[in-house]
């Protein structure tokens, strides 16, 4: 017997519901930043409803504080958003022949909490019709997605007020440090993950944040290769 559309949903927005301890102070301390930064309230809210992407926001925002050229501005939030490329391959074998709205509304909405979620439903039930995983899929952003934009604008309309003890920069290493342990299993993955730490640490000192975009080319780089080795070991 299928479960009833309305329970899939529901299902995925309880899921998610952890992440929201993260995600508002996440979204809440983008906005105090743009603003510090001198950001309008409609440039806030325009970046933060167009890139729906709290590291990439943040990545931008900082190369704009620090007088990037426009061109490495783009780059290496590019760089940073690459991530959802490889979670749309990763997701396209589960809900690739929905309809094409559906994929569009899915990819605009992508971020790393609903890809995480969702995969792993997927995986741990993969009788599910697709029908039913795009259900879950959106079940997962009904909270995020709401309350992101309203922490976004919150902290926008906050700015400058709030005092230096919130300490409020925790949210971002915490939300990824959620994520990702999860999905470190197996020797590439630790490998990749590894490589860009060092690296990152490594060239840190480089300018306008360029020694991200080396570390992640390196990190794809060393993971691949490990990937391949198993395989030949195999």
């Amino acid at each position: 017997m299928r479960a009833n559309p309305k329970s899939i949903a529901l299902r995925g927005m309880i899921d998610s519901a952890p992440f929201l301890l993260v995600v508002v102070p996440f979204g809440f301390l983008f906005g105090v930043v743009a603003a510090e930064a001198g950001l309008d309230l409609v440039e806030t809210m325009a970046m933060t409803i167009l890139v729906i992407a709290g590291a990439a926001q943040f990545t931008a925002l900082q190369q704009m504080i620090a007088d990037a050229p426009v061109f490495m501005v783009i780059i290496t939030a590019l760089a940073v958003n690459l991530r959802m490329a490889m979670y749309s391959a990763s997701l396209t074998p589960w809900i690739g022949k929905a309809p094409l709205w559906q994929r569009a509304l899915a990819a605009y909405m992508m971020v790393d909490q609903a890809y995480l979620l969702s995969h792993m439903k997927y995986e741990a039930e993969p009788e599910l019709r697709v029908a039913e995983r795009v259900r879950y899929y959106f079940g997962t952003l009904i909270l995020i997605a709401p309350l992101w934009y309203a922490a976004g604008l919150a902290g926008a309309l906050v700015g400058k007020t709030v005092p230096d003890a919130w300490a409020l920069d925790f949210a971002m290493p915490i939300t990824f440090l959620a994520m990702l342990a999860p999905m470190v299993r197996t020797l590439a993955h630790l490998a990749a993950a590894m490589t860009s730490v060092v690296v990152a640490l490594l060239l840190s000192g480089l300018p306008f944040g360029s020694g991200l975009l080396v570390a992640a080319g390196a990190a794809m780089a060393v993971g691949a290769g490990v990937e391949v080795l198993m395989e030949r070991r195999q």
